[in-house]
């Protein structure tokens, strides 16, 4: 698979989770590059905090957050955040364009998903907006 879909060891200290300022859940790190990509006039962002992690709760107006308890809302995003919506066209694979309507109209796109990944054609450290794979977004298929 591609490195953005790999798991590469971190050999830092600090955890790689913190608590939302807004819901108090924990929720894992995200990288500047990946937010750079989705807020909106990314050249006017500063970030203000080493850190940042991705809010995934669909009731939390809040995507991303620094350790310093500065946020980026969902209204400062030129991306629809697919783990914040809860319609049909919401994107499972920001890096093909993949949306909920077209996985269950056709499961087998996640086949096609897994064989680009595998040839390295993924983008989701910048794609998606957690910075993660999608593949782990497509919904367990039930018999």
């Amino acid at each position: 698979m591609s490195e953005c879909c790999s798991s590469v060891e971190n050999k830092t200290s600090h955890p790689k989770k913190h608590l939302c300022p807004a819901n108090g859940l924990e929720y894992a790190e995200v990288s500047t590059r990946s937010i750079s990509h989705h807020i909106k006039g990314s050249w006017e962002w500063s970030p203000t905090s080493d850190r940042y992690f991705f809010c995934d709760d669909a009731a939390c107006d809040v995507v991303y957050f620094g350790e310093d308890g500065s946020t980026i809302l969902n209204s400062q995003l030129r991306t629809k955040v697919g783990a914040k919506e809860d319609s049909g066209d919401k994107l499972l694979c920001y890096c093909f364009g993949v949306s909920l309507n077209d996985f269950q109209s056709n499961p087998l796109i996640k086949e096609f998903v897994i064989a680009k990944t595998k040839d390295g054609l993924c983008s989701c450290d910048t794609s998606n907006p957690s910075g993660r794979c999608c593949l782990k977004d497509f919904p367990k298929l039930t018999d």
